[in-house]
């Protein structure tokens, strides 16, 4: 497995976003309706990074 390394901008970059969604979560209407959301959001990024995703259910 090769591995990569980030950039301090791409740390940066994705902290804010994780930030932010941690945010959307705590400000949403409807907290489920958002967490399923941001669930499928993050498979599909893990997915397009070739990371199966089937084994991360708890």
């Amino acid at each position: 497995m090769e591995v990569l390394e980030m950039t301090e901008k791409e740390l940066k970059d994705q902290t804010i976003r994780e930030y932010v969604n941690l945010q959307r979560l705590k400000k949403a209407p409807d907290r489920d309706a958002e967490l399923a959301y941001q669930e499928k959001v993050l498979k599909a990024r893990l997915q397009s990074l070739g990371v199966p995703t089937e084994m991360l259910e708890l």
